[in-house]
């Protein structure tokens, strides 16, 4: 049975037993991390309950070091004679296997020591929603969205909740832990009818299920946006501004981070390698990394190798200003971790942002279109024609087309093209910036993309 986020003292002992046992087998240093969660998730469409689940987990992983030779072992079994063997096998792989001259524990001057008091970044809410109010929310969200005229089906909504505590300990001195939740809601439906059927959808997700939108708010919204869908139109093709709306445009931020993390700018396979410290969007563009937002999807206190989180500019005024690295790729580098590692219990820490997000202009979104004499609004993106190497980008997308300053009629069956340097250094943001997914950008505006349609 997993252990409850409050029983810290006892999965911190555990991992601990667990390292020294490693270091009495022969290894020199050794890591460990501990995930347990426990979830509830509710599927229901046209009133009736399709899906009800309740999952409990328990996972944990040993790290162990022999001389440069790492090897990683996990388990779901806590028995003494399971973790026995886990020690063992552990440490027979890493006595074989090739090393590895960047691999290593992060120096006891590195570890966290002083990192926000989990009070205080709230990550954890302490009451479970009883199934009652998980069903009462589907349904709400169902139904708001069905009572939209022009709406004629739904694809069925979903309400959830999840807790999880981590914990991580190392030889190095760090022990750590801490408990995240989370409460979601989604619906999905359609408008109109035969093939000229539209879908949309809506969802929420927060820490606190306090925070959560209204339910008929996110239900009605998903059945305003499907016929707002209806009858769409394939337009030509061109070289025209472009408009992402903030549930589309978070997605280049993105892209961003993939492009600037530490292992494909060692490898030499990001296609901004080469741009540290240079301009790369527009000045006034500002893009932060903030792993102590109070309630945030991505907060935490410290990162999966011990080591402290801070707040980063990534973007500051358009110029890059820094590489998201854990300590492997660092040390490739010849440069300090920024502490964003993140990792599971089968495979070694990797760099992953906390919650990322682009600060707003000055220009409203209406403002950002007034003088676009043609364009595209995009609503939706689909395929995954982005090239991480390269920058090339070519996606399907919907949406909306713009005329005269206005956005008219929708549109689909289109491709938006380009590359991701030019779309970055060719980007305007509106000032409507929310704070919602942890990954957060506004409606942004985009010169001069290749819209590819009749």
């Amino acid at each position: 049975m997993p252990a409850s986020p409050n029983d810290q003292p006892e999965i911190l002992n555990l991992l601990g037993d667990l390292i020294a046992k490693a270091r009495a087998a022969g290894a020199d240093a050794a890591d460990a991390v501990l995930f347990d969660s426990a979830s509830v998730s509710l599927s229901q469409r046209l009133g009736e309950t399709e899906k009800l689940e309740r999952s409990e987990s328990g996972d944990l992983g040993l790290r162990v070091f022999v001389g440069k030779r790492q090897a990683i072992v996990s388990s779901s079994d806590r028995s003494a004679g399971a973790l026995a063997e886990l020690v063992e096998r552990a440490v027979a792989m890493a006595r074989v296997v090739p090393e590895d001259s960047f691999a290593g524990l992060a120096d006891p001057d590195q570890i966290a020591r002083d990192y926000p008091a989990l009070d205080q970044l709230d990550l954890l809410d302490p009451v479970e929603p009883a199934l009652d109010i998980l069903i009462e929310r589907a349904r709400q969200a169902e139904e708001s969205a069905m009572a939209v005229a022009g709406v004629t089906n739904s694809e069925g909504a979903d309400a959830g909740w999840s807790r999880s505590t981590v914990a991580i300990a190392a030889s190095n001195g760090f022990a750590g832990t801490y408990a995240v939740s989370r409460q979601s809601l989604s619906v999905s439906v359609l408008a109109g009818t035969g093939t000229g059927m539209e879908r949309d959808y809506d969802y929420d997700s927060k820490i606190y299920g306090a925070d959560l939108r209204e339910a008929s708010a996110i239900g009605r919204e998903a059945g305003e946006r499907a016929v707002r869908r209806l009858n769409p139109r394939r337009m030509k093709s061109g070289r025209l501004p472009v408009v992402f709306d903030p549930r589309v445009s978070r997605g280049l931020l993105g892209h961003l981070t993939g492009a600037i993390s530490g292992p494909s700018i060692a490898r030499g396979t990001s296609f901004l390698k080469d741009k540290l410290g240079e301009r790369i969007f527009p000045e006034g563009i500002t893009v932060i990394d903030d792993p102590h937002v109070a309630r945030g999807l991505r907060s935490r206190p410290f990162d999966a190798e011990g080591v402290a989180v801070r707040k980063h500019t990534l973007i500051e005024d358009g110029r890059l200003t820094t590489w998201l690295l854990d300590l492997r790729s660092a040390r490739q580098l010849g440069l300090t971790t920024t502490g964003h590692a993140s990792r599971g219990t089968s495979g070694p820490p990797g760099p992953s942002p906390a919650n990322v997000y682009m600060v707003g202009g000055k220009r409203s979104p209406a403002e950002l279109i007034a003088d676009i004499q043609e364009g595209f609004y995009v609503t939706d993106l689909m395929g995954m024609g982005v090239n991480g190497v390269t920058g090339d980008y070519s996606r399907g997308a919907g949406g909306f087309w713009i005329e005269n300053g206005v956005i008219t009629h929708p549109v689909n069956e289109m491709t938006i093209a380009g590359n991701l340097k030019d779309m970055f250094l060719n980007l305007e943001a509106a000032n409507d910036l929310e704070l919602r997914f942890g990954m957060d950008a506004p409606t942004l505006r985009i010169e001069g993309m290749m819209i590819a349609g009749l």
